[in-house]
């Protein structure tokens, strides 16, 4: 019987047992790699796996990659806090010096204002009630109506009102841009300056709209931005009854009162021609005294703005 040396045998085993493993090994990569894979598929395979893992951001308890910390439920900072116009009562606040609404409360006294006036209409009647009654308002004239009717104008400055700057053509002053809001002030104060010798210190903003940015230039300007705090709603075409309801129920010390001595296409300014009177006389008997605004706020009547910006 022939044998084998040792050595042989020794060196045949362990070839033998190498074999074995690589087999397995073989085995093994075929099932986690079946044939006709490629690397490309491997790779999208895994990033589609990976994908799955992300939290989803919409989830507000998902969770940020990599990390065991939950995401803002209310969504990033950047996002909320995104910067947003100031309403009207913010900038009231704000600039509570320069936007005003009503006068000292201290004091029974209410300013009657006039706004969009002239024309040649509704104005002429509105002067023939406060001459009649003796009262002295201020009017927020609109530059273009000035051109159209300076006879009523200078009227207005003969019997002691006060005028004050409503814009040239009375856009929203919101949707204006610098240039054109600037443009509106500076041309209806050359046109006013033609007949009462002044440029008012005072502006009010058409629709009572007005921006921030617009305020800080009629402030470098050293001007005042006068708004309202009792409305007529006169505009609406409201009865006589309805006028006076309006201004009296909301009346007090400091008032400015709203109303108009003319309107845009299609108002009817009669309830205020009628309302008007009763107004004046229901005030008076109730020891209010009638100022313009200059009065309420103890400025010089024919202050000129400083500058023209």
């Amino acid at each position: 019987m022939l044998r084998m040396p040792r050595l042989h045998l020794l060196t045949l085993s362990v070839g033998l047992i190498a074999l074995v493993l690589a087999s397995g090994c073989m085995h093994n990569n075929q099932q986690s790699s079946p044939q006709g894979t490629s690397k490309v598929k491997m790779h999208a395979n895994w990033a589609k796996d990976e994908k799955k893992r992300q939290p989803d951001a919409n989830k507000p308890d998902a969770k940020v990659a990599g990390q065991n910390t939950p995401n803002l439920a209310g969504g990033p900072e950047h996002k909320i806090r995104e910067p947003h116009p100031m309403t009207l009562s913010d900038l009231r606040k704000k600039y509570r010096s320069t936007f005003l609404l009503s006068g000292p409360s201290d004091k029974r006294q209410v300013a009657l204002t006039f706004d969009d006036a002239p024309d040649d209409n509704f104005t002429p009647k509105v002067l023939d009630v406060l001459k009649r009654e003796g009262i002295r308002a201020t009017f927020f004239v609109v530059g273009n109506r000035v051109e159209q009717h300076p006879e009523i104008v200078k009227r207005m400055i003969a019997e002691g009102h006060i005028i004050g700057n409503h814009s040239y053509d009375h856009p929203d002053f919101s949707k204006l841009t610098d240039a054109q809001f600037r443009d509106q002030i500076r041309r209806t104060d050359r046109i006013i300056r033609q007949y009462a010798n002044y440029t008012p210190s005072f502006v009010r903003p058409p629709y009572g709209n007005i921006t921030e940015n617009q305020i800080l230039w009629l402030a470098s300007q050293h001007r005042k931005v006068i708004n309202w705090n009792v409305d007529s709603l006169d505009w609406k075409n409201l009865s006589a009854e309805e006028v006076q309801t309006n201004v009296l129920a909301h009346i007090g010390p400091g008032s400015i009162v709203l109303q108009h001595a003319a309107g845009g296409k299609g108002e009817d300014l009669t309830g205020t021609i009628e309302a008007l009177p009763h107004i004046i006389r229901k005030l008076r008997n109730d020891g209010v005294t009638f100022v313009t605004i200059p009065e309420m706020f103890g400025w010089p009547e024919s202050a000129v703005a400083g500058g023209n910006g």
